[in-house]
């Protein structure tokens, strides 16, 4: 199944993306108002018994949100494919290397990144996402996917001087907006083995990543494992794995993405996560009009 959040209207709620459009289940399944609360519940089969339902909306009728709106916790992974490993200098790491995203750093497929006023060292990194849909804490390796619900393309988006104020990445990746998270969740039935698809970035229709996810330094199992051993997982909770090589940073001259561009994450399996790039005035001026 594929699951995005989305706004009909004033009306946050979820569904179902169909072929012929998307079928809200939150106004069917009252009782779990957020995709996270029907994970927190264990009822993503609910969602099934909806499959051959009448679409309520188009596609292009509704305003997509980040596929996980509210999540407890979004970790992201840093320097975690080896051609980013080697383009950034950095050894390989003995553990992963992880920071923190706030949940109002991100947008849904199809909404403005914003570049903020502080900087124009606005960057791509196109990732792919883990949502976690059963809690747990000391999660073996080997026990590690069956806590997946599903996975999403993001782009973390990056303001790299704000990010190389210090050794911790925190305030480059969480000026408000500056990260896609979508444009929806395909559960894990569909994609039964995630090593085995691929992820690519475009910018202005130019392919400026690619990589197997195979190339993953620390796989899904092995950050599911790291991760619920200093914390509980729960669900909702997202992983952003790692970008691979070939972000605007590291090449000569630098690339950095600013007002008007055009920026998509492809995961093979998934889908496109597309992005228009805003200036935070020009994005405040779309707002009061």
């Amino acid at each position: 199944m594929k699951i995005a959040s989305f706004k009909a209207g004033q009306t946050a709620t979820y569904g179902l993306v169909t072929t012929a459009g998307i079928v809200d289940a939150g106004k069917r399944l009252k009782q779990w108002p957020t995709l996270k609360t029907l994970l927190a519940n264990g009822s993503l089969d609910a969602l099934k018994a909806l499959q051959g339902e009448r679409p309520d909306y188009a596609l292009a009728e509704i305003e997509l949100l980040p596929t996980v709106p509210d999540p407890d916790k979004i970790f992201c992974i840093g320097v975690n494919y080896a051609t980013h490993l080697a383009e950034s200098g950095h050894p390989t790491p003995p553990h992963p290397m992880i920071f923190t995203r706030f949940a109002n750093s991100q947008v849904g497929g199809g909404q403005p990144m914003i570049r903020p006023l502080e900087s124009e060292r606005f960057d791509y990194e196109g990732e792919m996402a883990v949502i976690i849909g059963k809690a747990g804490r000391r999660i073996s390796r080997e026990a590690a996917l069956a806590h997946v619900a599903g996975y999403a393309c993001y782009n973390d988006g990056s303001i790299r001087d704000w990010q190389r104020h210090t050794s911790q990445f925190a305030p480059g990746k969480n000026f408000v907006g500056t990260g896609g998270f979508g444009p929806w969740m395909v559960t894990t039935d569909e994609i039964p083995d995630i090593s085995k698809q691929t992820i690519a970035t475009r910018l202005n229709g130019v392919e400026v990543q690619a990589a197997p996810i195979s190339d993953l330094v620390f796989d899904v199992p092995a950050l599911i494992a790291y991760c619920s051993t200093f914390t509980e997982l729960v669900p909702g909770d997202v992983i952003v794995t790692g970008t691979a090589g070939g972000v605007g940073a590291y090449r000569t001259p630098p690339l950095w993405m600013k007002d008007g561009d055009v920026v998509e994450v492809e995961v093979s399996g998934i889908g496109v996560l597309r992005n228009p790039v805003k200036d935070e005035v020009a994005a405040a001026a779309t707002r009061a009009a």
